[in-house]
């Protein structure tokens, strides 16, 4: 039994991981096509190309290609803001003996989600942008972060404090 608030936060979170991962992995070609979906939030490489192509496609002196370019900015200072916290906490990842990760990480770092605060950051940000796909935006978000535990990389506390961290760094800088 734990013996301490923390000790059991992180009981219920093990607990959580371990329902993600046991259920809805039984067709290798969707797992597969999870992963590679997640793939494309390493480094919040599918938001930055979001935002490139905000700008190409915007016309120049514009709100929309502020927003846009305000929107990279936040994406940008989401990763870095995640990173500092990784380096603070120092949390390992998961690890469940019988359930290995399916999908390589670029980190030994757990807490928070970088693919969760960068998205989450990025939809925030670029709804100012794009309002009518406010919804799809924070969707992708939503489905970039819940693929991490599915995919056995993160625990879930990892994917809301990114999501909050995210969503919360985004709104402040999508105004500047």
């Amino acid at each position: 039994m734990p013996t301490s608030a923390r000790e059991g936060a992180l009981e219920l979170d093990r607990r959580l991981l371990r329902a993600l991962r046991e259920r809805g992995h039984g067709n290798p070609r969707a797992v597969r096509a999870i992963a590679a979906f997640s793939r494309g939030g390493e480094h919040a490489a599918c938001w930055f190309a979001l935002g490139a192509l905000g700008l190409a496609t915007s016309p120049r002196g514009s709100a929309r290609r502020r927003a846009f370019a305000r929107g990279i900015g936040a994406t940008a200072a989401a990763y870095g803001l995640n990173y500092a916290v990784k380096l603070a906490v120092r949390r390992p990842r998961p690890h469940l003996a019988d359930l290995p990760p399916l999908t390589p990480v670029v980190s030994d770092l757990s807490f928070p989600s970088a693919h969760a605060t960068t998205s989450f950051a990025a939809a925030s940000a670029y709804s100012r942008a794009l309002p009518q796909a406010s919804p799809l935006l924070y969707g992708a978000a939503a489905a970039l972060a819940a693929s991490r535990p599915y995919l056995g990389v993160h625990y879930p506390s990892d994917v809301l404090t990114g999501a909050a961290l995210g969503t919360v760094t985004g709104r402040l800088l999508r105004c500047r």
